[in-house]
C-alpha cells in the first residue's frame, strides 16, 4: 500500500478555480482533502460514483454497449450528414477539448456554443458596449476594502471564495474588520448574514437601483423616496462608502445577468464603475459559475473573434447572440444533430429547447450519466479533469492554470480531447471520401 500527498491541486468545479489544495492518493484512490470546500472535498472522494464504463450506442430504442471505433463511426456519420449541427458544453472540461472542438465545428459547419448562453452571456455583450476594470485575485485579496456581492450567493455556489477575498489577510488588509462588505439581494441569502450593509432590492429592480447609485456617485440629488424597494438615503451612504474606499471590487451573478434588463443591468453596473474610477480605483468580476467557463469563452475567442455562440456553418465564423446561440436554434427548430460535452441541456434548458433536442440525434461526452444522455444516441465515458487528467483552464478572474491528474482513471475510458480528436479524424476521412 502507498500512501503520497499531492500538493497544489487544481479544483474543477466552480469559476474560483482554487489552485492550493492537498489532496491524499492511496492505491490510485483518493481517501483525503484538505483545503477544499465541501463541494470539492466530494467532488474528489466520490469522482468514482456513477461512472459510464463504456461507449454506448442506441440500438433498437435502448442504449446498449458498444465498441470505441462502432460509436467513433457513428458519431462522425451522424455530424458529417447533418446539415446544421450544435455543438454545446465546453466549461467543464479543459481548454484543450475546446479548442478540438472548434475545429471539428469547422468540419462539419456547425454552431460552436458554451454555458456561457445561459448565464453570463450578457455580461459579455455588456463587456462588448462598455469594457471592464478587473484585476486578479491575488490583487483583489492583498488590497480590497470594499467588497459587494450583487445577485449572488457565493457562501453556496462559491464556498472558498468569501473566504480567500473577504475574510483573509492581505499584504496590505488585516482580515475581516478591514474590509467592509455590501450584499445586494432580493431575498436574505446566507451571504447577507456577513454583510455589513444588505440592500434587499426589489425583484428586477436591478438597473433601477444601479442607475440611482451613479446619480449619487456623480452627486445628483435623487428625487424618489424609495428607489428599486431601497430608501434614497440608504442609496447615497452605500454610494458614499463607495466612493470613499480605496480599492474596491464588484461581484456580480446571474441574479443580475438573467433578471430583466440582462445585458442592460450589466451595461449600468459597468457603467457604475466606471464613474466610480473617476474617484477611486474600483473593479467589477463576473461570478462565473462552471470552473472553465471563462476558458470556453477565452479559446472561442482565440480561434474565430468571438466568445460563444459562434455559427461556422458558412465557413467562417459569425457571431448574433439571440440567433446564433443554442437555445434560440433549438427553440426554432433548426438544428439537426448535437454533440453535447460535459454538459446536461436536458435538465436545464426550457421545454421548447428540449423537446426539439430529443428529437434529433444527439452525441454526449461525459463521465456520468446524466438526462442528456438518455436521449442520446451515442455516449461516450471520459476521464474527470483534474482528477484524472490534465488540462489547462482559465480562473474567472482571467489567471489561466494548468491541472495535472492524481490518480490513474478506469482501464479503458479516455479523455474528452483524445475522443474528440478521433470524431475529428473519422469527419475528415468521411468528407475526404465524400468529395472523391
Amino acid at each position: 500500500m502507498t500512501k503520497q500527498v499531492v500538493p497544489d491541486v487544481v479544483c474543477t468545479f466552480c469559476g474560483a478555480t482554487c489552485d492550493d489544495l492537498q489532496v491524499t492518493v492511496e492505491d490510485g484512490k483518493v481517501i483525503g482533502v484538505r483545503g477544499g470546500c465541501a463541494i470539492s472535498l466530494r467532488k474528489l472522494t466520490e469522482y468514482g460514483r456513477d461512472r459510464h464504463r463504456t461507449p454506448l450506442m442506441k440500438k433498437n430504442g435502448e442504449l446498449q454497449g458498444t465498441s470505441y471505433e462502432e460509436a467513433i463511426h457513428r458519431s462522425a456519420e451522424i455530424l458529417t450528414n447533418a446539415r446544421y449541427p450544435i455543438l454545446y458544453g465546453w466549461s467543464s472540461t479543459s481548454c484543450e477539448a475546446s479548442r478540438v472542438g472548434l475545429e471539428l465545428a469547422e468540419w462539419v459547419g456547425g454552431v460552436m456554443d458554451n454555458t456561457t448562453t445561459v448565464c453570463h452571456g450578457p455580461t459579455l455583450l455588456a463587456v462588448h458596449d462598455i469594457g471592464e476594470v478587473s484585476a486578479s485575485f491575488g490583487e483583489i485579496r492583498e488590497r480590497a476594502d470594499l467588497v459587494v456581492y450583487w445577485g449572488s450567493n457565493p457562501v453556496h455556489s462559491h464556498p472558498h471564495h468569501t473566504l480567500r477575498l473577504a475574510l483573509e489577510k492581505g499584504r496590505f488588509r488585516s482580515g475581516r474588520k478591514d474590509r467592509t462588505i455590501i450584499v445586494v439581494d432580493v431575498r436574505r441569502t446566507d451571504t447577507t448574514k456577513m454583510a455589513d450593509h444588505f440592500l434587499q432590492i426589489t425583484p428586477n429592480g436591478d438597473y433601477e437601483l444601479l442607475c440611482a447609485l451613479r446619480m449619487a456617485v456623480r452627486g445628483d440629488e435623487l428625487e424618489q423616496g424609495v428607489i428599486a424597494g431601497i430608501q434614497a438615503e440608504k442609496i447615497e451612504e452605500v454610494a458614499d462608502l463607495m466612493v470613499g474606499c480605496e480599492f474596491g471590487i464588484l461581484f456580480f451573478g446571474v441574479g443580475l445577468t438573467m433578471t430583466l434588463g440582462k445585458h442592460r443591468n450589466v451595461d449600468a453596473a459597468l457603467s457604475l464603475i466606471r464613474d466610480l474610477n473617476s474617484r477611486t480605483k474600483f473593479l467589477v468580476m463576473p461570478m462565473r459559475g462552471w470552473y472553465n467557463v471563462a476558458g470556453a469563452n477565452q479559446v472561442s475567442a482565440w480561434v474565430t473573434g468571438y466568445p460563444y455562440g459562434v455559427d461556422l456553418s458558412l465557413g467562417y465564423p459569425r457571431y448574433n447572440p439571440g440567433d446564433t446561440t443554442v437555445i434560440d436554434i433549438l427553440t426554432r427548430g433548426d438544428c439537426d444533430a448535437a454533440l453535447v460535452v460535459a454538459s446536461d441541456p436536458v435538465s436545464n434548458f426550457p421545454v421548447e429547447a428540449t423537446r426539439h433536442l430529443a428529437q434529433v440525434p444527439v452525441i454526449t461526452i461525459d463521465p456520468r450519466p446524466s438526462a442528456t444522455a438518455l436521449i442520446s444516441e451515442v455516449v461516450f465515458p471520459s476521464t474527470v479533469v483534474g482528477i484524472e487528467t490534465g488540462g489547462s483552464m482559465y480562473r474567472m478572474d482571467g489567471v489561466a492554470l494548468r491541472a495535472r491528474a492524481v490518480v490513474p482513471p478506469p482501464p479503458g475510458i479516455r479523455s474528452d480531447v483524445a475522443t474528440l480528436r478521433d470524431i475529428l479524424a473519422e469527419v475528415k476521412k468521411l468528407k475526404v471520401a465524400a468529395s472523391n
